[in-house]
């Protein structure tokens, strides 16, 4: 694994906001996020922008609060069930914030990061489902600590920051679709 790796399916839009693993063999856990941007507003690009750190603080006063962050995640799933990738797998994506899986905190040094366009509250698409279960595959495929037992929500590494992938996210589908 000494070249960073794209997702073959994946449209390419490079991110900076990341940078170099503390060990390549320790990629073992697949964080699940929702992103809206703004919020509950779905099909346009402003998710990109905010991952290449291109968003205008002007285009909308939500944008105003988070314009300056710097993070990214390793892919974004749109509605329509495209998939973008921002930073290859091998490196390591802004995703996860202060966090903890299993008693080890510092997710984001371990783990894979997919954003859903989505909210807590909104169904995902069954294309969003289906393309999330083929990238899922083909992660438990590529990196052998990486588990369906290792696979979790960002509510769930950081409970009292953060929310997503939220009730609407249907675990037991999800589960039925990386086991096909």
């Amino acid at each position: 694994m000494s070249t960073p790796s794209w997702y073959p399916n994946a449209k390419i839009v490079p991110s900076p906001y990341h940078d170099d693993r503390p060990n390549l063999r320790d990629i073992s856990l697949l964080v699940i996020h929702n992103i809206s941007l703004p919020p509950g507003e779905f099909t346009q690009n402003n998710i990109e922008a905010f991952f290449q750190g291109k968003l205008s603080a002007d285009a909308h006063p939500f944008f105003q609060r988070i314009s300056q962050m710097r993070v990214s995640a390793h892919c974004l799933i749109k509605r329509s069930g495209e998939i973008v990738q921002f930073v290859p797998f091998e490196k390591r994506a802004w995703h996860a914030g202060v966090s903890s899986f299993a008693g080890r905190d510092r997710c984001n040094d371990y783990s894979i990061g997919i954003e859903l366009e989505g909210t807590d509250f909104v169904a995902y698409t069954e294309a969003q489902y289906a393309t999330l279960a083929e990238v899922t595959r083909y992660l438990l495929s590529r990196y052998p600590q990486l588990t369906p037992q290792r696979i979790t929500g960002h509510q769930y590494i950081a409970p009292l920051r953060k929310s997503d992938p939220g009730l609407s996210f249907h675990w037991s589908k999800f589960n039925k679709l990386i086991a096909n």
